[in-house]
C-alpha cells in the first residue's frame, strides 16, 4: 500500500486511541504512572518514524513489513523507556506493545478498509473523520497526561544540612540536592513515596519505613547511626545504589526488612554497605538481594532467616565473621553467582558460625549455584544444600 503522509499519521492516531484509552483505565486501576508513559513513548515514537523514515524510505510499503518494522519500534521503544527511566515491567511492557501492534494490523489490513472503502485508494487518509481525529487526540493526549501530571505526588527539594527526624506521611517524591544532608533521620509511613538522593546521617535508625508500600529508596546514603541503616517494618520498597557505613561492631544492621509477607516482595540492589552486625537481613519477608557488596560484618553478611523467602543472586560479600550468606529458620533461598571471600570463625566455638561461606541451617532449604566460596558451604539442624 502506497501511503500519503496524512495518511500515515492518521492511520497511527486511530490505531493508537484504544491503546490509549486501555492505558487510562490501567492506570487509574493500579494507580502508577507508567501505563500513561508506555502508550505515550509507544505513540511518538510510530509517529516520529512514519514523518521523518517511513514516509521517506517507504512510498510503497508492502505487507509484509509490518513485522520487521514493528521490531524496530519496539527497540526504539525500549529504548526510550530505558532513556526516560519509565518503570514498566519488562512482560506487560511487552505485551502491551504486541497487543497493540496486533490492533494496529488489524485495523490496518481489514478495519479500516471495510469502514472506508477507499482507504487504499486515498493513501490511508481517513477524510474528515482523519482530519477530526488529527486535531482531537493531541488535545486529549495533553489533557489526560496534565491530569495524570498534576495527580502525581509531589516533589520536593533540599539542600544543605536539615534537622530531622524527617517524617514523611504522605506520597512524595523527596530529592536532595548535591550536598543534601538529614541529622537525625528520615521516618517513612506513607505509600508511593521516594527519597533520592539524600544523606542521612546520625540518629539511631537512619531511614525507618512503616507499614508502607511503594517505597523507592534511590542513592540514598546513611552514616553514623547507632543502631540500623535502614530498617522496614511490614512494608514493600525498592533500595538501590545505596551506601551504608556502620561501625565495626554487633548490634547495627545495615539493612533489615523484616515482618513483610503480606506485601509485595522488596528489592534490595547495587548498595554498598559496611560494618555492623549484619549486612543485608531479612525476617519473614519476601526479597530479592541482588549485585550488592557487603563487608566486614561481625554476624553474618547477608541474611534470609525467619520463614522468608529470598533471592540472593551476584552479591559480593568480604571480611564477615561467623557466616558469609545465611539461609535460616525454614526460609527458601536461592542463592547464585555470588562471591564470598574472607569469612573467618568467631571467638564462641560454635560450630555454625565456623566462617562458612553459605550456611542452611534450622529446615531452611537452600539452592546453590555457581557461587565462589574460599570456605565453602555447610547446613546444620534439618537445613538442606541443594545444587544445581
Amino acid at each position: 500500500m502506497s501511503y500519503t503522509l496524512r495518511g500515515r499519521l492518521e492511520s497511527r492516531l486511530a490505531v493508537s486511541l484504544a491503546p490509549f484509552a486501555f492505558a487510562c483505565v490501567l492506570a487509574a486501576v493500579l494507580q502508577e504512572w507508567w501505563p500513561l508513559q508506555l502508550a505515550a513513548a509507544m505513540i511518538a515514537v510510530g509517529l516520529v518514524f512514519d514523518a521523518t523514515l517511513y514516509h521517506r524510505l517507504l512510498p510503497y510499503q508492502p505487507g509484509w513489513a509490518a513485522l520487521p518494522l514493528g521490531l524496530v519500534e519496539l527497540g526504539a521503544t525500549m529504548a526510550l523507556v530505558l532513556r526516560l527511566d519509565i518503570g514498566a515491567p519488562l512482560r506487560p511492557a511487552l505485551a502491551f506493545f504486541a497487543a497493540s501492534w496486533l490492533l494496529a494490523q488489524v485495523l490496518g489490513h481489514a478495519g479500516f478498509p471495510l469502514l472506508r472503502l477507499t482507504y487504499a485508494e486515498d493513501g490511508g487518509e481517513l477524510g474528515r473523520g482523519g482530519s477530526a481525529l488529527s486535531v482531537a487526540a493531541p488535545v486529549a493526549a495533553l489533557a489526560v497526561l496534565g491530569l495524570a501530571w498534576i495527580a502525581q505526588p509531589p516533589t520536593i527539594r533540599i539542600s544543605g544540612t536539615v534537622d530531622g527526624p524527617l517524617v514523611l506521611d504522605r506520597a512524595q517524591t523527596l530529592v536532595g540536592e548535591p550536598g543534601a544532608v538529614v541529622r537525625g533521620g528520615i521516618v517513612i509511613t506513607a505509600d508511593d513515596v521516594t527519597v533520592r538522593d539524600v544523606t542521612v546521617f546520625g540518629g539511631e535508625i537512619g531511614i525507618e519505613v512503616r507499614d508502607s508500600e511503594e517505597v523507592v529508596l534511590d542513592g540514598v546514603r546513611v552514616a553514623g547511626t547507632t543502631m540500623d541503616g535502614i530498617n522496614a517494618r511490614g512494608s514493600s520498597l525498592v533500595i538501590r545504589d545505596c551506601r551504608i557505613e556502620l561501625p565495626e561492631v554487633a548490634g547495627p544492621q545495615g539493612i533489615d526488612i523484616s515482618f513483610a509477607s503480606s506485601v509485595p516482595p522488596s528489592t534490595v540492589e547495587r548498595c554498598d554497605v559496611t560494618g555492623g552486625s549484619e549486612g543485608i537481613v531479612s525476617h519473614m519477608a519476601m526479597v530479592r538481594i541482588s549485585e550488592n557488596r557487603v563487608t566486614g560484618s561481625r554476624l553474618r553478611g547477608i541474611a534470609v532467616t525467619e520463614m522468608s523467602i529470598g533471592e540472593v543472586n551476584r552479591n559480593v560479600v568480604e571480611d564477615s565473621v561467623g557466616v558469609g550468606i545465611y539461609c535460616g529458620d525454614y526460609s527458601h533461598c536461592e542463592i547464585s553467582e555470588n562471591s564470598v571471600s574472607g569469612t573467618r570463625p568467631d571467638a564462641s566455638g560454635n560450630p555454625t558460625r565456623a566462617g562458612f561461606g553459605i550456611l542452611s541451617h534450622y529446615g531452611a532449604t537452600a539452592t546453590l549455584e555457581d557461587n565462589q566460596l574460599d570456605r565453602g558451604a555447610a547446613a546444620f539442624i534439618g537445613g538442606e544444600l541443594e545444587r544445581r
